[in-house]
């Protein structure tokens, strides 16, 4: 399969996946849901270069393990689990290609109160329902895929910056849907900012890694 057909492939299959799959059979629904990441991780490989260094394997094994969580988000604290393993190796290959610049540094300004609001939200409607014991991992999950977007800004590259951003919104969708108030088109809503941002966190290992890559901003 050659690698400038993957992306046409993964965008099909994803409406594919969002608008025609019927929500039942379950096991028929999350056959289609996970084709995509299975070619975003494909996509990924061919990506990287044969002599791979440590932000690669780290950033193809946190994809292995969000798309554990994507087939697994209906038992909830499974799901939660595997996708925040998969933000902690997302979080420490992003660490490993820390840019400084003075700009990028004030980014954790608004992602840190966009953290704190939506935390806040999250807690509060938590603790006035039936699942208090989501309270602790939910916030130790904001604070990790915050701190993961905040790292992808860090390292100057657009793909991975990007990605990170698209996570951070599906993810505050698909919570916010679940916890506070029903979104209208939330699985639209949450499986194209996911897909999209899989794909270009899958991207951006193109130049993540390498000595000589030209920073985008």
């Amino acid at each position: 399969m050659q690698a400038n057909r993957l992306p046409v492939l993964i965008l099909v299959l994803s409406i594919l996946y969002i608008f025609i799959i019927p929500q039942e059979p379950l096991a028929f629904k999350l056959f289609f849901k996970l084709i995509p990441m299975a070619l975003i991780i494909i996509y990924a490989f061919y990506q990287t270069p044969k002599q791979k260094t440590i932000v690669h394997w780290l950033i193809l094994i946190g994809l292995f393990f969000c798309s554990i969580g994507d087939g697994t988000i209906q038992w909830f604290v499974v799901g939660l689990s595997a996708f925040l393993i998969g933000h902690l190796f997302y979080l420490t290959g992003f660490v490993s290609q820390w840019k400084f610049s003075k700009y990028r540094v004030a980014s954790i300004i608004p992602i840190g109160i966009y953290a704190w609001i939506m935390g806040n939200e999250l807690v509060q409607a938590i603790s006035n329902s039936e699942d208090t014991y989501l309270v602790i991992p939910v916030i130790i999950y904001i604070a990790a895929i915050a701190s993961m977007a905040w790292f992808a800004i860090m390292t100057g590259n657009i793909f991975a910056s990007i990605g990170s951003i698209l996570f951070v919104i599906s993810d505050s969708i698909l919570a916010w849907n679940m916890f506070v108030s029903p979104v209208n088109y939330e699985h639209v809503f949450v499986m194209v900012t996911y897909y999209a941002a899989q794909f270009f966190i899958a991207h951006s290992l193109k130049s993540l890694g390498r000595k000589h890559t030209q920073l985008v901003w």
